[in-house]
């Protein structure tokens, strides 16, 4: 009986630190709004902040796996959150710094930002290092297993729809005089949040899974690379997060933008509005994780995966095809309730995506780390080095956004949902059970 209470704090803890992943994480594109106005309007800058939070993974992924294995799960976080407390600390710290001093061009407290957010990238690397494998683990694998790390990315979806609503709400219209440290609030909201949450996890006792603790004296004689359906669905991973992030950060621009290129609404409220919608697509991921985490004990990841993966190539093609004087009025949620918003029908299909990519990360993590045995913590570490993706993605399609049209930019997005399509059918498929994994 003792133990099960043990797991089940476990199980809370490893959820509440979903939330923090995505209430960090999702800092990064609505703030990005910002600066790309502070630079003439370049949605290439304003998602460099983007790309550094998720750059990151690529340097911490691997090292992460390897400090999950050696000190444990509860001390990898509790070094995760102390990392992540720095990283938005220095971000803060950006309001405070000069905006009239430059190095090679650009502001000093540009590169200041930067460097947080590259900073915080380290800490949710890590903490997405301990969540997903524990959870996982929690539930034995399997469809539990999935129907666990669902019910977590529910409330990282509550995180990720609450962060660009509170960053909306304070810049209200962006001018070239919108300064970073107006979205100050939300940042020292986060430092609290790190802060309570270093306290409350250090005073909790966390039972780590037995199969974790075997990990440590196991010997490995080959590495999760080894597995065929593992390799794809790193790929799949970095395609993910991408298609993930990529869908709302140029949507948020897209809606945001005052100029001929934008949506045409009122320059007023279009920041606001586009803060919003944004925040409506996290919180259809957030209904979507819900509703799989009930489905997800009774209907394969597979199947989860190919319909949402075909639904959601059909949502961006409509989308992209439509003019942008097609409007519609959509519910948005402003934080509270729901407001009748008029926008582009391409925005409402894109938002409605949300609902398509909230079960996709459970969905590939329990299929490429299926069968993996004591390879898993190996394997979670490879995962968070290839959720780079999220950050070089999106960099791409604002370039190609750059170059050509916010809906233009979308090609990107279907040709990853093409590729997490290809995985489920034919990619997630075990061709290695001939290795030892206990």
């Amino acid at each position: 009986m003792s133990q099960k209470k043990s797991y089940t704090l476990s199980i809370i803890m490893m959820i509440a630190l979903f939330a923090m992943i995505s209430f960090v994480t999702n800092l990064a594109a609505p703030i990005g709004v910002i600066w790309s106005n502070k630079f003439e309007g370049s949605n290439f800058l304003g998602m460099l902040g983007n790309l550094m939070n998720f750059a990151a993974y690529l340097f911490m992924g691997i090292p992460a796996g390897k400090l999950l294995t050696k000190i444990g799960y509860k001390k990898t976080a509790l070094t995760a959150i102390s990392v992540g407390f720095a990283g938005v600390f220095i971000q803060y710290l950006s309001g405070v710094v000069s905006a009239e001093t430059t190095l090679a061009t650009l502001p000093v407290n540009f590169i200041v930002y930067l460097l947080g957010a590259f900073i915080a990238g380290f800490s949710v690397c890590m903490l997405n290092t301990v969540v997903n494998p524990m959870l996982n683990l929690l539930g034995g694998g399997g469809n539990k297993g999935n129907q666990l790390i669902q019910i977590g990315g529910t409330f990282n979806s509550l995180a990720g729809t609450l962060t660009p609503l509170l960053v909306g709400a304070l810049i209200g219209t962006v001018t070239k005089n919108t300064a970073i440290s107006d979205v100050n609030p939300v940042l020292i909201i986060a430092l609290g949040v790190f802060a309570v949450a270093f306290v409350v996890l250090a005073l909790v006792k966390i039972e780590e899974p037995e199969s974790s603790a075997k990990g440590k004296d196991a010997v490995f004689e080959r590495s999760p690379w080894a597995f065929r359906h593992f390799v794809l669905g790193a790929v799949g991973i970095f395609v993910y997060v991408g298609v993930e992030v990529g869908i709302p950060g140029i949507l948020n621009f897209f809606l945001s933008n005052v100029s001929d290129k934008g949506a045409g609404l009122d320059p007023a409220v279009a920041p606001k509005i586009g803060g919003f919608v944004a925040g409506t697509y996290w919180f259809l991921m957030l209904i979507g994780r819900f509703t799989g985490s009930i489905v997800g004990k009774k209907i394969s990841s597979k199947t989860m995966l190919t319909s949402v993966s075909a639904l959601g190539i059909l949502l961006v093609l409509i989308a992209i095809f439509l003019p942008k004087t097609v409007s519609t009025v959509m519910p948005v949620f402003t934080g509270s309730s729901f407001a009748m918003t008029q926008v582009p029908l391409s925005a409402l299909l894109l938002v409605l995506c949300g609902l398509c990519t909230s079960i996709m990360w459970g969905g590939i993590f329990n299929l490429a780390v299926e069968g993996l045995g004591k390879y898993t913590a190996a394997a979670s570490g490879i995962f968070m080095m290839m959720v780079v993706g999220g950050g070089i993605l999106p960099l791409i399609q604002s370039w190609v956004a750059d170059l050509t049209t916010y809906m233009t930019s979308y090609w990107i997005i279907i040709a990853g949902l093409a590729y997490l399509l290809f995985y489920a059918l034919v990619g997630s498929k075990n061709v290695n059970k001939d290795i030892k994994t206990n």
